[in-house]
């Protein structure tokens, strides 16, 4: 079987890459898999993606981020590789940060409908349970209103694909009751590769808060900083650090640029601008806690069994799916109100003063980190797979006793009319 990805791929910064990078490498040696391409985007020099080459993977740049024609693209490319089936890695801003590139992108689907080729689309995110406001989306509550009506469309064209994969179970009741469909399944989200376990000292030299993503929509790094504060405060006799580590939103660039302005007084904070996939392990390792500065979610947070492979404790605002995901994926945390120093202080404070409580948390997302590992993921996709390809064969050979019948009925009355 040859299965052809849409995905980023590292070290493309288009948000997903990292996710794309571990579930694709997971098909890898597969016995029902002969061969994997994956169609990425074009980088400003292509040859970068050879850091990240795996053997028996073939990577192919053939679409560019924010171009109002990579789904054209895309489908050329597909029609001249082949492919037995087609799987997209996909958010509702995979193909650009501009409104129309992002939403012509989500086009490829049903442009590979028109090729005959089953698919499978995974969707990270839906509108209908992100505030778009706060993801730099919409401004007003009637621009919220209007890019809601154009999220049910895309929704619609993504549901033309063979199979839609949600990453969370709520996800999969709303689309199946919204819109009547009966192709869509929980794909979960998946755990990356589990590492050695590596255990922080006791007693803690350094109390090192870090939050990893993209920061300035509905991920603000300053109610981390402040809580910092607040946290020097309380425990004048420990050393802490906070560790901004990614790079700002497509939609707010320049954001953390003037965070780290307004907040030059602080003497023990770092921004390290964009993680290599190969730093990813360190940034988690020298890390104490793991901070979540959400307003909102987008869906099932990699960052989230990224820290559970870690083992490290959680920092969690108090909101319904990112609760809901932790709870059912067997993870654990300490939770504060959204967008409050005063709370998330209130909430790693007892943590520090017990650090028993903080260990039995990190022994609960290590463990939560053993779940469904991505090789078992792919199987599951397999599997799936499978069964399209049989309703193929299925559909085919119907059509081909119809088209006989149709034929012998034709034939028959041919002879009678020749006959009268």
């Amino acid at each position: 079987m040859k299965i052809a990805f849409v995905s980023p791929f590292p070290p493309s910064k288009v948000t997903l890459n990292e996710y794309g990078y571990h579930l694709i490498k997971s098909f890898k040696g597969k016995p029902e898999v002969d061969e994997i391409v994956v169609l990425t985007n074009h980088l400003e020099n292509n040859e970068a993606y050879g850091e990240y080459a795996i053997e028996g993977i073939e990577l192919i740049p053939c679409w560019s981020f924010d171009s109002w024609t990579a789904f054209l693209n895309i489908r050329k490319e597909i029609k001249k590789q082949k492919p037995d089936v087609v799987i997209f890695n996909l958010q509702f801003m995979t193909f650009g940060e501009g409104k129309i590139p992002a939403a012509l992108g989500l086009l490829t689907p049903l442009a590979v409908k028109t090729l005959g080729i089953p698919s499978i689309v995974l969707l990270h995110n839906i509108t209908e349970t992100v505030q778009l406001e706060n993801i730099g989306m919409a401004d007003s509550k009637l621009k919220a209103r209007l890019f809601l009506w154009i999220g049910e469309q895309l929704t619609k064209l993504l549901l033309q694909a063979d199979l839609l994969g949600l990453t969370i179970s709520k996800y999969v009741d709303i689309i199946r009751e919204k819109y009547k469909a009966e192709n869509v399944t929980l794909l979960p989200h998946g755990n990356f590769e589990l590492p050695e376990r590596s255990f922080l000292p006791n007693p803690l030299e350094e109390i090192n808060l870090m939050a990893f993503g993209k920061f300035g929509t509905y991920k603000k790094v300053e109610v981390m900083l402040d809580a910092v504060k607040i946290l020097e405060q309380r425990f004048p006799n420990l050393k802490f650090k906070a560790t901004v580590a990614g790079t700002d939103n497509p939609n707010v660039k320049g954001y953390l640029n003037e965070v780290e302005k307004r907040y030059a007084d602080m003497k023990h904070v770092e921004f390290t601008g964009y993680v290599r996939e190969e730093d990813v392990e360190g940034i988690f390792k020298a890390s104490t806690f793991i901070i979540f500065p959400y307003t909102t979610t987008t869906g099932s947070s990699g960052i989230l069994h990224q820290a559970g492979s870690y083992a490290r404790a959680c920092i969690l605002p108090k909101i319904d799916d990112l609760e809901r995901v932790v709870e059912e994926e067997g993870y654990g945390g300490a939770y504060f109100q959204t967008d409050n120093a005063e709370s998330m202080a209130n909430a790693i404070a007892p943590l520090i003063e017990n650090p028993a409580e903080r260990e039995k948390l990190e022994d609960m997302n290590y463990e939560a980190a053993k779940g469904l590992q991505m090789t078992e993921l792919a199987d599951m996709y397999l599997r799936h797979i499978q069964n399209l390809r049989q309703k193929k064969i299925s559909k085919k050979s119907k059509n081909e006793k119809f088209d006989q019948s149709y034929s012998g009925t034709f034939v028959s009355t041919v002879q009678t009319v020749n006959e009268l």
